[in-house]
Formats: C-alpha cells, structure tokens, sequence
C-alpha cells in the first residue's frame, strides 16, 4: 500500500487516519502493520464503499484538501471498486531496536545458520557474505551502482538486501545502505578479525528519511545528523535543492521530537 511522504507524516503528526483506494479485493487486513519512512502504521478498519458515501470530513481525514479532490483522485480504475481504510501511526520500526543490539556468539551462530539457508535457497548462489561485505566496503553508495558492480539487476539485488535488513544486519539510507551495528558485529565476529578501517556512521541521531535529492543536498553542506539541524535556518535549508517542503516538515518534526527547533 504506496502512501504519499506528506501523507505519511500527517498520519504520524494524528492528522489523517484513513486513505481510500480502488483495489479488486483488499490488499490489507485488520491487523495489518506497514513498514514505512515514519514507523509502523497499524491497518484497524477496512471497508468497501462507495464515491458517493464519503464524506467532506473523510475526505479531509483522508489528508485531502477537499471532497472533489478526493474524487477526482479516485477517477482512475474506476471500474474496480472503492475501499475505506482506516489507520494509525504504531510506534517505531522494531527493526531499529534490533539493527542497534549487539549478537552475542550464540546469536551469531543463529545469523550465520540463517544466512546458510538464505545461500542455499538462492538461484543463483551464495549471495549474503557477499552483499553484506559490498555495503560494509561501500556504504551510502547507490543501490544500482552496488547491484551493477556484482553483475546483478537492481531490483533483484535490493529484494536480497531487505532480506539482510530483515535480520537487523543493515539499514536503508536515503542514498545506498549500510551495515548496522548488529550487521558490523556480525561481520566481525565471523570473519574473526574485526575491521579497523570501517567507515564510522556520523555520531548522533541519524536523519530522518526525506529522499535522495534532499539527501544528497544535505550531505553536501556537511550535515548527517538531527543534531547539526539545530544550528542550521529553516530558510537556508528549504534553498538547497531538492529539499522541499515535505523534506523541511520531517526535519522539523525530527527536532521537535527532541524539543529543538531551526535557528531561525
């Protein structure tokens, strides 16, 4: 279920709890948490309806400026019909917990069983060693850069990576991938001599996710973490390109969070 960065930002600020979609047959269920940019979003109604139904409060909880631009967003596929969700912002990815807890040697042996099994059901061969020293030498590089230099189609290449991050060993960045502490550890413990030439993830709170572009622009004025915001202008910042509006709201929030705020 694709939702829009503003959307999602407004189903965690408590400002929008339902989103309607045109679908053969629900794609969600009751119960259902999706993984997105801002955490878990718990799936808590789903019901079939119809375009007259909905009313100009839905529309609006639905993040929509007004009812005739909710309709006029479901014009397309209209010959399948119209479904009302309903949800809310869950708490935090669990993910994050995890890519942060260090494996002890029994967890280490359980990663590497696990990995073995991820190897062996491959088509095309043992594949997870590989991959995870490909991030740890080229972190915050371009997946298809990553995929094209082992000979692999990036779509496939990113499924595999999500099956590394499932296990806590890496996380997606706006631009490439890294390992995660856990993942670091891992690699570590297994190759049985630790790296000392690792590229050290900035200190501090990471930025939140606010796409490549902006990303890119932030790297380039030397900022990687919430705590640089701080000394840093809102307007100065909305000048960079590719740092929007949407971008600018999640940066705001991911002070705010903390109880800072821009300079000015």
């Amino acid at each position: 279920m694709m939702i829009r960065p503003d959307t999602l930002a407004a189903i965690k600020a408590g400002e929008v709890d339902l989103a309607f979609r045109r679908w053969d047959r629900p794609r969600v269920v009751v119960g259902t948490h999706l993984r997105t940019r801002v955490g878990l979003l718990e799936v808590t109604a789903v019901e079939r309806t119809a375009v007259s139904r909905i009313t100009a409060a839905e529309a609006r909880r639905a993040g929509a400026s007004s009812l005739a631009e909710l309709r006029r967003m479901l014009e397309a596929k209209a010959d399948k019909p119209v479904w009302r969700v309903t949800l809310h912002h869950a708490g935090a990815d669990p993910r994050e917990a995890l890519r942060t807890s260090l494996p002890d040697a029994d967890e280490v042996a359980t990663i590497s069983a696990r990995l073995d099994r991820l190897d062996a059901a491959s088509a095309t061969g043992p594949w997870t060693r590989a991959t995870l020293d490909l991030i740890d030498r080229r972190p915050t590089v371009r997946a298809p850069d990553l995929a094209a230099e082992v000979g692999r189609e990036t779509a496939d290449f990113k499924k595999d990576v999500r099956k590394l991050k499932e296990l806590g060993l890496t996380e997606s960045l706006d631009i490439g991938y890294r390992l995660s502490p856990r993942g670091a550890a891992f690699v570590d413990a297994e190759s049985g001599t630790p790296r000392t030439d690792r590229e050290a993830a900035p200190a501090g709170t990471p930025l939140p996710r606010i796409g490549a572009q902006a990303s890119k622009a932030l790297r380039a004025e030397g900022i990687w973490t919430v705590e640089q915001l701080r000394y840093r202008r809102e307007a100065d910042l909305a000048s960079l390109p590719g740092v929007g509006p949407i971008a600018i709201r999640f940066l705001r929030e991911a002070l705010a969070e903390r109880g800072w705020s821009f300079t000015g």
